[in-house]
């Protein structure tokens, strides 16, 4: 059974910063594209960092280019993704999505973890 387990969210002051991590487990994890994703309140699921297989190119949303970086460690099963210069509008539930590229079908979600920016 496949899980991803996200953890690091939590309440953090403008202008703060946050590291997020997932671990999968039950996957080939170097198989799979690992994405974050976060959704606010009244908003959709919007996506905000990905990672390729191999951890050699990542792509991020234009609202967090330069804040975030997201990272990945194939022998941990577990990627990361450090937040800096948090803004009230990052304030949303992130979830860690896993993505079989040869077929989408096997494609799965952590239950997500909130972060909150406020002062």
């Amino acid at each position: 059974q496949v899980q991803l387990v996200e953890s690091g969210g939590g309440l953090v002051q403008p202008g703060g910063s946050l590291r997020l991590s997932c671990a999968a487990s039950g996957l080939t994890f170097n198989l799979y594209v690992m994405s974050w994703y976060r959704q606010s309140p009244g908003k959709e699921r919007e996506l905000v960092a990905r990672i390729t297989e191999t951890g050699d190119t990542a792509n991020y949303a234009d609202s967090v280019k330069g804040r975030f970086t997201i990272s990945r460690d194939n022998a941990k099963y577990t990627i990361s993704r450090q937040m800096n210069d948090l803004e009230p509008e990052d304030t949303a539930v992130y979830y860690c999505n896993a993505d079989f590229a040869p077929n989408r079908r096997y494609n799965f979600w952590g239950r997500g973890t909130q972060v909150t920016v406020s002062s």
